[in-house]
């Protein structure tokens, strides 16, 4: 065992010693290995961002892995009024910390320049959490805001034009009209969405319900809330079973329940950059191919200046694995060192907050950490190209017979 370890290190310190004399041609051959290699690690780890970006958006509008969504309605349609009551003995039961209910309806703004509709959502304070909602200015909902005598409201990036951009600092108002007139405050500013042309806001659902009461009008346009739940993955589907039949159970066969899960995990399979990653290092092995073949060129090269003393050394009792592992560690070495050069690219690349802004468009809060993986694919497809290269050399190597290399 000790042999092995002292051939090895000795075979490697070798190759380097060679890689040191011909390090001209050798770093002229190597560039193409490099930047491959930083291509190909640049390419998985920017996947990373962008595979978060599109998560992150994905669970802004579906919730995250595992978002249950429950809705319940009599047969006219209108909502159950054992409903509330229900939906806290579920939460409780089951022991469930992020849900909400999410009421959809309209409120009247007054503005400056005339009254609007705007699209209003009356939802708990775990939403923001659920929905990964971030805001430019204020901060989400607290608890805090269920006890405020003028309600909270947040709103949407064109609200906020419309009134002006005034300094969150300051504790502007809004009115709501209706059959009273209601002040509220706004508390934080949201960016409007690419497809959004008009205001909207989010407000608490008992502030909102206290001013419009839940539909039960059937023919009425906005029907009864909806209630949304974030729970494990594991337990997913066995929630979905049992809410389907608590919820149907107390309010009966008149009932309509319909419970199901609602995130993008349950409906993507696989890898939505897949086919760009396989296209990127498809390009990226054919500049591996070319410079492992620049390699090849530079080591026969080389070697045929080594023949003398390859033939002085196997007269001397060097065996031919010897011959052979010390000419094809040249290449590893070699490569092994471009790798190491293109995966150190890669990294200052991908971490780069310009990179970053660049492929997130402002829609990743947790960037990943650079991927191990990454790197290590770049350093075995340098390793690879390492002893391709140097397979036909070192072949050459071992077929040369004793007292011909003598003679050369």
């Amino acid at each position: 065992m000790k042999r092995l370890a002292s051939n090895l290190v000795g075979a490697v310190i070798e190759a380097w010693q060679e890689v040191r004399i011909h390090k001209t041609r050798v770093m002229l051959s190597l560039i193409g290995v490099a930047v491959a290699v930083c291509a190909i690690t640049t390419v998985v780890g920017l996947g990373g961002v962008a595979q978060q970006a599109t998560v992150e958006s994905n669970e802004r509008s579906g919730g995250r892995p595992a978002s249950l969504y429950l809705s319940a309605s009599m047969g006219d349609g209108s909502a159950p009024t054992e409903m509330p009551e229900i939906w806290r003995t579920a939460l409780e039961r089951y022991k469930i910390d992020y849900a909400s209910r999410v009421v959809n309806t309209q409120q009247t703004v007054q503005f400056a320049d005339g009254a609007v509709p705007v699209q209003t959502i009356g939802v708990d304070p775990p939403y923001g959490t659920m929905h990964r909602i971030t805001l430019e200015e204020g901060s989400w909902f607290t608890d805090d805001d269920q006890t405020r005598l003028a309600p909270a409201v947040l709103i949407n990036s064109i609200f906020w034009d419309r009134l002006g951009r005034p300094d969150l600092a300051t504790h502007p108002t809004t009115t709501l009209l209706g059959e009273g007139s209601t002040t509220a405050v706004v508390t934080g500013v949201y960016a409007a969405l690419s497809y959004e042309t008009e205001p909207a806001m989010y407000m608490l659902a008992d502030a909102l319900t206290a001013i419009t009461p839940v539909v039960t009008d059937p023919n009425s346009q906005f029907g009864p809330p909806s209630y949304e739940l974030w729970v494990p993955v594991d337990i997913s589907e066995q929630l979905v079973t049992v809410l389907q039949r608590d919820v149907q159970g107390a309010l009966g066969t008149d009932a309509f329940v319909q419970v199901n899960r609602q995130d993008f995990a349950a409906f993507q399979d696989g890898d939505p950059y897949l086919s760009l990653k396989l296209t990127v290092g498809a390009i990226a092995g054919l500049v591996l191919l070319l410079g492992a073949l620049g390699l090849v060129n530079i080591a026969l090269v080389t070697l045929k200046q080594r023949i003398r003393e390859i033939g002085i050394r196997r007269s001397f009792g060097a065996t031919a694995g010897r011959v052979f592992f010390a000419v094809m560690m040249e290449s590893v070495v070699a490569t092994v060192v471009a790798g190491i050069v293109g995966v150190i690219a890669a990294v200052l690349i991908v971490e780069s907050p310009f990179v970053e802004d660049f492929i997130s468009q402002g829609q990743v809060t947790d960037f990943p950490p650079f991927p191990v993986e990454a790197a290590v694919l770049g350093l075995v497809c340098a390793t690879a190209v390492g002893a391709l290269a140097g397979l036909v050399p070192a072949l050459v190597a071992v077929r040369v017979k004793v007292i011909d290399a003598i003679r050369y």
